[in-house]
């Protein structure tokens, strides 16, 4: 294997049927067939007048001219006469590689790539700090995440930047995403209060963060007091039912009726209004049956749906946890999923509590936080909306 420079050179840029074109291009990969020159996954540079093309190796692929057809070589292989010991075949052996190109780079800024890069030209490595700037790397105060395949660069995004919008970690089962995850929640704990610190509530369908509520302030070489994590089991969670609303209740469902919705909120408004000490499903069970303005179909879907929702022993008078409480910066509150073994309530829970931390950041009663979603796709699946609660929320 030879060893190169982040600036030295690659290979060439060659015509193909399908480019080089705006967003990908080919090139001959220099050195011999047993020289390791270029990677999949590498960062490329190719340098134009316009500016640097920024791409990444996405594929590579080995050519021989005296292997192209497979009767001959079958012709010789039967005959016990190898190719090799007939043909110089080692100087017609060659790698091409494919490349992605990611942005242009051209005085300190990134841009849409908008031309193609020329048959001929020279494909380099490409150096840290352009790479650092180009990322959009925090160098100095950004999470210390790993280090970028074959490059000696840390992977330093900028916590602003991370997690400002929506972030998705995706991979094929088994690919590290959990263990990415810990990573990401183990930086967090570990900044100091100048870094800038972050509270993250991790919905855990199935337990597998729960060995971070051992870990130690020492073992982040923190202060006690800055450091604080919170184990919240799944059969502690109580939703406190004068907090829903009509609506609500029905999402919990499937197929209300406009009719049955309308009904609901009426009996809900009214117990509202007569108890102020609060009320569970049973009580507004009773209430619906009670009430002769509700029709008979409608009373009797509405007891049945709420008779459900209660069995499920999430619903109570009181909110456990304090979602204001378990959101302090510094602090990761852990939420235990894996006792259910229902979706349906794993849904309920992770809707209910996905809508508290969004309506009290919009009044701005807590402070900015990470949440993270476990096997997201059990929430926002892209079919199968009965199982999408907290879609809505999620997405917002």
């Amino acid at each position: 294997m030879t060893e190169y420079q982040a600036s030295a050179r690659l290979g060439t840029v060659v015509s193909t049927d399908a480019g080089p074109n705006v967003m990908e291009f080919s090139f001959v990969v220099e050195g011999s067939s047993d020289e390791v020159i270029a990677k999949r996954g590498e960062f490329i540079s190719v340098v134009t007048e316009n500016g640097t093309v920024i791409a990444r190796v996405q594929d590579m692929i080995q050519f021989n001219r005296y292997y192209q057809h497979a009767e001959a070589v079958r012709e010789y292989q039967s005959r016990g006469e190898p190719l090799r010991s007939i043909f110089p075949t080692d100087r017609w052996q060659y790698t091409i590689a494919k490349a992605k190109v990611l942005g242009l780079w051209l005085d300190g800024f990134t841009a849409r790539p908008y031309f193609a890069v020329s048959p001929g030209a020279v494909v380099r490595g490409i150096d840290e700090d352009t790479l650092a700037s180009f990322l959009k790397l925090d160098i100095s105060n950004g999470l210390r995440l790993g280090r970028l395949a074959y490059q000696k660069l840390d992977f330093t995004p900028s916590l602003d930047r991370l997690i400002s919008k929506h972030l998705a970690i995706l991979a094929m089962s088994g690919a590290g995403k959990s263990y990415f995850v810990s990573v990401l929640l183990e930086e967090l704990l570990s900044r100091s209060k100048n870094q800038g610190r972050l509270a993250a509530i991790v919905i855990d369908v199935h337990g597998e963060y729960s060995y971070l509520k051992d870990i130690t302030a020492e073992d982040l070489n923190l202060s006690s007091n800055d450091f604080e994590i919170e184990h919240i089991r799944a059969s502690h969670i109580q939703i406190p039912v004068h907090a829903l609303a009509a609506e609500t209740i029905s999402s919990f469902v499937s197929d209300m009726s406009p009719i049955q919705v309308r009904d609901l909120r009426r009996v809900i408004s009214e117990m509202k209004e007569t108890i102020k000490s609060g009320y569970n499903l049973d009580d507004i069970i009773d209430r619906v049956r009670e009430d002769e303005t509700i029709s008979k179909n409608t009373k009797e879907a509405l007891i049945g749906w709420l008779i459900n929702l209660n069995d499920t022993n999430l619903f109570g008078k009181s909110s456990l946890p304090d979602v204001k409480k378990i959101v302090r910066p510094g602090k990761i509150t852990l939420v235990d999923l894996s006792d259910f073994i229902s979706l349906k309530k794993k849904q309920i829970v992770v809707s209910h509590l996905a809508g508290e931390l969004l309506n009290l950041r919009r009044r701005n009663e807590i402070p900015p936080f990470l949440l993270v979603l476990e096997e997201a796709h059990q929430f926002c699946p892209e079919s199968r909306h009965e199982l999408a609660l907290p879609k809505g929320r999620i997405e917002t």
